[in-house]
């Protein structure tokens, strides 16, 4: 407790900080307003700052968890805008207060040094502290707008594929892949309806769902189990397990609470009516023909290593196509591309392109791709394929900028 309380303490000082800078700014933008919008002005401007605070205190008193994740991720992305709002303006106060220096240093120099500012409408303090305002917004109402408008605004990507060896039963094979639902972050159950929706509306095949049902633990997808039950195609709904769906981010009172919660995940995708393959795999049969598809639990170079590819493989060798579910796209390097040289697509998921990107054009930068090198959409090396899935849901921050939902939809066709 002494050590989380030396840890709050810090970060109220240096919350403190930035609010102190920053309010010189709004002492100087608020100046010449009336004095009952003055007040306003400035009185306000202390709100968020004493909510953010309390809510340290509160973190450090009670236990986040005890209501729901999706309360806590509220918490952390209020305080998180707030103050990353403040940086981006404070940078400006921050111009204002060098160039004020520099003068007064150039000053030291001269024997004359003068300052009258008549003529000017606004002067370089004011106006700096203007755009420090302005500039503070931005990033605040990129974040709101990120949570009521991009969280849910599901975007559908088609993605033709060509395989040399694709059995003719199966070709123009539709299929649709999901990935990264979170249920524990959910807050718009309607929104998240629209968007089966929208999968079933593509008509797919079969459907894939690439892990992480949850956030922490299996209860979090209780409310939405009458929701993604309606994900049904003519050969069958497949699922994985993400890096999530283990539990290991939550603390448990003992290690048989924190394997019976998984034991109710597998119980979970089952009476979703998906199709789970924990290291093991399926033959689609279509036309006298038949393609396998593959399952394994996580596997990452960064995250849990539960997934036995081998396991998995043993027994598809015959198969004259391989498609492979594995949550995270650096297994694709490490272990598929290496020694599986027939595993032809392998569908992942895990990054959510950080949910946050910019693209204009065809230029698309997110922070993501500087951490995975494999980060989002369709990657070949040879005759295999691996395709990123930006995620259907969302964690931490409630919200995506840049970077909507994905619904995938594949078209095999023989090459």
């Amino acid at each position: 407790m002494t050590a989380r309380l030396m840890t709050i303490f810090v970060f109220t000082i240096i919350f403190l900080l930035i609010d102190y800078y920053f309010f010189q700014g709004v002492l100087v933008v608020s100046k010449n307003w009336s004095p009952l919008w003055k007040n306003i002005f400035r009185y306000g401007f202390w709100i968020p700052t004493i909510l953010c605070i309390a809510a340290l205190f509160w973190w450090a008193f009670d236990d986040p968890y005890k209501y729901s994740a999706n309360f806590r991720n509220w918490i952390i992305t209020g305080i998180v805008a707030t103050y990353f709002s403040k940086i981006v303006g404070i940078l400006f106060l921050l111009m204002d207060d060098i160039q004020r220096g520099v003068r007064w240093f150039i000053s030291l120099f001269q024997k004359s040094t003068p300052t009258s500012t008549a003529g000017e409408v606004l002067s370089r303090s004011e106006f700096l502290s203007r755009t420090a305002m302005i500039a503070a917004s931005v990033p605040l109402g990129a974040f709101a707008y990120g949570i009521i408008s991009g969280a849910h605004d599901y975007r559908v990507r088609k993605v033709a594929i060509k395989l040399p060896n694709l059995p003719k039963a199966f070709d123009g094979m539709r299929i649709a892949q999901i990935s990264d639902i979170h249920s524990g972050s959910f807050w718009n159950k309607t929104a998240v309806k629209g968007g089966v929706e929208m999968i079933l509306a593509e008509k797919p095949d079969v459907i894939f769902f690439t892990g992480d049902l949850v956030n922490n633990e299996t209860p979090e997808v209780k409310p939405y189990m009458e929701v993604f039950d309606k994900l049904k195609a003519p050969l069958g709904v497949f699922s994985i397990t993400g890096n999530h769906d283990y539990g290991d981010y939550k603390s448990w009172t003992t290690k048989e609470m924190k394997q019976h919660n998984f034991s109710d995940l597998v119980a979970a995708h089952k009476e979703l009516g998906f199709d789970l393959l924990m290291n093991e795999n399926r033959f689609l049969k279509q036309g006298g023909e038949k393609l396998a598809i593959l399952g394994v639990e996580n596997w990452g170079t960064r995250f849990s290593k539960h997934g036995k590819l081998d396991e998995a493989y043993r027994g598809s060798e015959e198969a004259a196509v391989k498609l492979l579910l594995s949550h995270d796209p650096t297994h694709w390097d490490a272990q598929i591309r290496p020694t599986y040289k027939d595993i032809d697509v392998t569908f992942s998921g895990h990054t959510h392109g950080a949910q946050f990107g910019v693209n204009i054009g065809d230029f698309t930068w997110t922070p993501v791709q500087h951490v995975y090198k494999q980060w989002g959409g369709l990657y070949q090396e040879e005759n295999q394929y691996l395709y990123v899935n930006r995620g259907f849901g969302y964690l931490g921050y409630p919200g995506r900028v840049g970077m909507p939902p994905e619904i995938t939809v594949f078209e095999l066709t023989r090459a």
